[in-house]
């Protein structure tokens, strides 16, 4: 049954597509994305916490106990917050908001309605993207005025750049949950993913204080190749190895959008 509605949708979607003016497919595109971003704007009760939880950790660690930390504590600390600041908004986004509408039967009523069937998914990435920009110039704001990092433009507009394109794995890994998950187990889910993984990639301790299997294990999470291209934008990273890491996080999108993509094609 699902699979025959599915069909039924993607030749309803097509046929739509090809009837519709390109203007009005770009219409549908930025109007979804606005009522994504307007609906995530009204709800600050999920928006507050994802945005200040990164920046209290910063002021916190990177600034009021900065000075027992070595000089580049607020660098190496900024790079570490600004990626754990970025996981939540594709996290959360995707993986609970997804979940949760599969399972009140949105995502299915989209489905139906005469729609580019990218616009929905799209929308929810252009929140996401949103909101890791806003993370990282809050935290880069916060190193600049408050830590006195001494970053260089440069570097700055690096962090920025990588910040915000850095929620791409985490969204395609919260699509994936949210296809996996339904309802109210989605937050549950997210949570087990979200603070093991940057746990584990040494987003809150060195990697060097974990145990040698677990230090060995860290290339495995898409947080520890982000959290190593953004020591690398502050001039903390290893020279050179940029694009093994930008490798690493593009194969993981794209095995997370495939396996999500199969099973929401599958099961709604």
């Amino acid at each position: 049954m699902n699979t025959t509605v599915s069909q039924a949708s993607a030749i309803g979607h097509a046929a739509a597509a090809a009837a519709m003016p390109w203007r009005r497919v770009l219409g549908a595109y930025r109007e979804e994305a606005r009522a994504e971003i307007l609906r995530y704007l009204r709800m600050p009760n999920f928006m507050l916490p994802l945005l200040l939880m990164p920046c209290l950790f910063y002021l916190l660690f990177g600034i009021v106990l900065a000075h027992a930390n070595g000089p580049d504590a607020p660098r190496y600390l900024l790079a570490s917050y600004a990626t754990f600041g970025v996981m939540a908004p594709g996290l959360f986004g995707f993986g609970v908001s997804l979940a949760m509408e599969r399972g009140d039967g949105l995502l299915m009523l989209k489905r139906a309605m005469p729609m580019p069937p990218l616009a929905y998914l799209l929308g929810k990435m252009a929140m996401a993207l949103l909101m890791a920009a806003v993370v990282s110039l809050l935290l880069l704001a916060m190193a600049g005025c408050l830590a006195h990092a001494g970053l260089h433009p440069s570097q700055m507009v690096r962090l920025l750049v990588t910040g915000t394109l850095g929620v791409l794995p985490f969204g395609a890994l919260g699509m994936l949950i949210g296809s996996l998950a339904k309802g109210q187990g989605g937050p549950g889910t997210v949570n087990l993913v979200y603070l093991p993984m940057a746990f584990l990639s040494g987003l809150w301790f060195p990697l060097s204080i974990l145990p040698g299997v677990l230090q060995r294990l860290a290339p495995v999470w898409p947080s520890y190749h982000l959290d190593q291209l953004a020591l690398q934008a502050v001039g903390l990273g290893h020279a050179g190895s940029a694009w093994g890491h930008v490798a690493a996080l593009a194969g993981f999108t794209a095995a997370c959008l495939l396996v999500a993509a199969r099973r929401l094609r599958r099961y709604g």
